[in-house]
């Protein structure tokens, strides 16, 4: 049986059209997905993201805790930063990607996927026992997530925050009101637009995303489901955890070296990745658009000159780019720009071309 979200009554109350994702009844649309997404790269859009895990971890050596933890090197960022990491098996791979929040020396937060709330937790518990004074809480049950997300995000939370959000910057975080309740607000998000990710309680969840549309109305906001939220990332080249990136796939293969920071004394996988930096890589992650019609979609085969050299992770219509578009993983010889492959579509085969990522630009 699905998990609900706070925001379950409201999405109904809206007339959504809800699925299973991720053991949770979400909204895939609401109106249109195309609508959608126009209205978050246009305008601004507001999406339910309640059901992402969220962690945090208290003690005199939380930030130390966590760079164990992560690829990424936690101990670059001030308090009041946020950070775009991965948690890596002993393999080098993914067991999830993550956003860090540092609050202090001694409080740090982390968001996690919804599919991996429960293995991320037993992660977490299994490499920090042991470690004195460290105290972890999963708050996800208790946490209600909301991302507003468009060009026109900042004019409506700043109707209801008193804080100065102009100032504050990409991937840092603030805590205060909005609409009356206490917030973690971060300039954070999966769009590729301005906007912001805010963290409050779950039983207040409700009233903020009330608060939000009604303030939101002067610039057509749009309540936005997982259709729009996808067609959105891919745009970006953002990956999706269970698609794009793994446990079977290395933050090397998946071209996001710039997280991880192999000067960092010590991390969990990072023997691996180092051996697999020596010898290099033997499958990358590239971005192509279709040149023949057809949509690729997620597991079909990549050929090049008659021999399979890959698989899509993830393809879609880019509706910004009036155009399909993908990701695959490909042999490395296979991975220069400009390339041409066929994509087993169905019982027939159509051409797609490498292209430079992210696809969308904004202005571009």
């Amino acid at each position: 049986m699905s998990e609900k979200t706070p925001l379950f009554e409201a999405h109904q109350r809206l007339g959504a059209k809800l699925v299973d994702y991720s053991g949770w009844t979400m909204p895939v649309q609401y109106i249109s997905s195309l609508k959608e997404h126009a209205a978050v790269r246009e305008a601004v859009g507001l999406f339910d993201a309640s059901h992402m895990g969220e962690f945090e971890l208290r003690g005199k050596k939380a930030v130390e805790a966590v760079n164990h933890l992560v690829c990424n090197d936690l101990s670059l960022c001030v308090n009041g930063q946020a950070m775009y990491t991965g948690l890596l098996n002993e393999a080098g791979g993914f067991v999830d990607d993550v956003v860090v929040f540092r609050h202090s020396e001694e409080r740090v937060f982390l968001c996690v996927n919804a599919a991996n709330i429960a293995k991320d937790w037993e992660w977490v518990l299994a490499h920090t026992r042991g470690m004195s004074g460290i105290e972890a809480n999963d708050l996800s049950a208790q946490t209600g997530m909301l991302a507003l997300q468009g060009p026109r995000a900042l004019e409506v939370l700043s109707l209801l925050c008193p804080l100065p959000l102009e100032k504050l910057k990409r991937y840092y975080f603030i805590d205060g009101e909005a609409a009356g309740v206490l917030c973690t607000i971060s300039r954070t998000g999966y769009t590729g637009e301005d906007g912001f990710e805010l963290y409050c309680p779950s039983e207040k969840a409700e009233a903020l995303w009330w608060a939000l549309l009604e303030a939101g109305k002067p610039w057509g906001i749009m309540p936005c489901g997982l259709g729009a939220r996808d067609t959105l990332r891919l745009e970006m080249k953002y990956p999706l955890y269970g698609q794009d990136i793994d446990e079977q796939h290395t933050p090397f293969e998946a071209k996001l070296n710039w997280i991880v920071k192999m000067k960092k004394e010590a991390f969990i996988g990072k023997e691996a990745l180092e051996k697999q930096k020596e010898r290099g890589v033997e499958k990358t992650w590239i971005g192509f658009e279709m040149v023949e019609p057809g949509i690729a979609r997620a597991g079909y085969r990549v050929f090049s000159e008659g021999r399979q050299v890959g698989v899509v992770t993830s393809g879609n219509f880019g509706p910004s780019l009036k155009r399909a578009i993908g990701m695959a993983y490909v042999e490395p010889l296979c991975a220069k720009e400009g390339t041409v492959l066929d994509i087993e579509i169905r019982e027939r085969k159509a051409k797609a071309q490498i292209v430079k990522t992210p696809f969308w630009k904004k202005g571009a």
